[in-house]
């Protein structure tokens, strides 16, 4: 058996529980034994979740036991998550995450640092993650000589452009409509100021071209 914590719970944490759920037969036999989700950390309450009895306020019962092989993050930003994620890879638990921000910012030190202890730190969520392009452009195109990456990086702007050039919506209508959509978030900064695409293209050049790209140097034009 294979048990793992899920840091938060929000859309993407509980949509994470509830596929491992839902699916559960057929994932266990893929990996050939079965799969659990054995906690859950949130600083909130959730007394009417049927996954109730999972909850904990307190990272140590997840890093303390021995019995938790896999850590998926799902909390975003790089806060408390970069420290929950050195001690994961410290405590040779695998992480598996999304969190582009976390990726782009400390990528090349948790990698190794998952390295040295001899776990894996794995984030195909966070760029591309239905297509996929990371585990290619790291494995399959590793003998490639590539000479430029380009696409479109983010859904929601994407989502918006096309509102506006095939519907002639403007800008904030098509924007809202993509949050009821639930496409873009209560909060869009990160979307339409292009920090999300900048991030995205500075994970697969670092990929691409083995070597740090930081995201923060990058121009963003908007």
């Amino acid at each position: 058996m294979i048990n793992i914590a899920v840091l938060g719970y929000g859309v993407v944490g509980s949509g994470v529980v509830e596929i491992i759920k839902k699916n559960s037969v057929s994932i266990s036999k893929k990996a050939g034994q079965e799969i659990c989700v054995k906690k859950i950390l949130d600083i909130r309450n959730f007394p009417d979740s049927p996954e109730r009895d999972l909850f904990t306020m307190n990272s140590e019962e997840i890093f303390d036991d021995p019995s938790i092989g896999i850590v998926v993050e799902t909390i975003g930003g790089i806060g408390a998550v970069y420290k929950f994620t050195k001690e994961a890879l410290s405590r040779g638990k695998s992480v598996v995450t999304s969190n582009k921000e976390l990726v782009a910012t400390h990528g090349p030190e948790l990698l190794k640092l998952a390295k040295d202890n001899g776990v894996n730190y794995l984030f195909e969520a966070s760029v591309g993650g239905g297509i996929p392009i990371i585990r290619p452009l790291n494995r399959c195109l590793a003998a490639n000589e590539i000479h430029s990456i380009f696409g479109i990086l983010n859904g929601t702007t994407n989502y918006i452009l096309t509102q506006m050039k095939r519907q002639g919506k403007d800008f904030d209508e098509a924007l809202k409509e993509a949050q009821n959509k639930g496409y873009a978030e209560a909060d869009p900064t990160a979307d339409i100021e292009g920090h999300d695409a900048c991030r995205k293209i500075a994970i697969l050049s670092s990929i691409a071209y083995n070597e740090f790209v930081d995201y923060k140097k990058y121009i963003r034009k908007v």
